[in-house]
């Protein structure tokens, strides 16, 4: 059984009108290396003392080394009647929490050689790609990769984290952003936002068997939808790694 440690609340706000970012750091004073991509689990208990968890993606975006983090990030989706979402949502600074990892093999390999990485995620499956931004930022100048990232939201106020990867498009030629919006349209559209699912973008992209590594991260369904169109396409699979966001209450 993994060993757990206390987390202490610093401070939270509202990404999305149901998702809460939070910034926690650990009380017991000890460090925290992760590699970006990996989760956290959060225990708890429901209200009949049965012991229960869940799975958080680290969000952190640190300084591209392996230093420890200071600060371990999070974005949880609130579920009506949610044990979680009660736990989380009504949390204040200074109050703790229990957690336990990191864990997850959904990361950046040093050993890839590929020229373009397409990284897919919906909701909250956007998380770790915050994180992996310097480590991308880096393959980047170094390889000369390029980097397709595709969210897809049903909105403009459901594109978590819009302003950092924005700002990293901007910053750092060879990465762009692709916004899908199934429901409506930004307020002022971008060149690279496409009305309707991930699916649909990341066909258009062309993947190519010689040339790409997939990563997809989400909602179960755009999950498998999109591993299929990327195995028709001739992707190796252990060049499609995946990570399903299942909701759970």
């Amino acid at each position: 059984m993994a060993e757990q440690f206390p987390l202490r609340l610093v401070s939270s706000y509202m990404l999305a009108p149901a998702v809460r970012h939070l910034v926690f750091e650990r009380a017991d004073d000890q460090p925290f290396v992760f590699a970006p991509g990996q989760f956290i689990q959060v225990h708890f208990h429901y209200a009949d003392g049965k012991p229960t968890k869940r799975s958080y993606s680290v969000a952190t975006i640190g300084d591209g080394t392996a230093a420890p983090a200071e600060r371990i990030e999070i974005a949880v989706s609130y579920v009506e009647g949610g044990a979680a979402t009660a736990l989380l949502a009504n949390l204040q600074p200074g109050e703790t929490i229990s957690a336990s990892g990191p864990y997850g093999r959904f990361c950046l390999f040093d050993t890839d050689t590929n020229r373009r990485y397409l990284l897919v995620g919906t909701g909250t499956g956007i998380t770790p790609y915050r994180a992996m931004l310097p480590q991308l930022r880096r393959v980047i100048a170094e390889r000369g990769c390029e980097v397709e990232l595709i969210f897809g939201a049903r909105n403009e106020g459901e594109l978590l984290y819009d302003a950092d990867f924005s700002a990293f498009e901007r910053e750092v030629p060879g990465f762009r952003f692709h916004a899908c919006l199934s429901r409506a349209p930004r307020a002022q559209p971008r060149a690279l936002d496409r009305s309707g699912h991930v699916q649909l973008a990341l066909e258009a992209l062309q993947p190519a068997a010689d040339g790409d590594i997939a990563y997809l991260c989400g909602n179960p369904n755009m999950v498998d939808e999109a591993f299929a169109l990327l195995k028709n396409a001739g992707l190796p699979v252990p060049h499609i790694r995946r990570e399903k966001y299942v909701s759970s209450k």
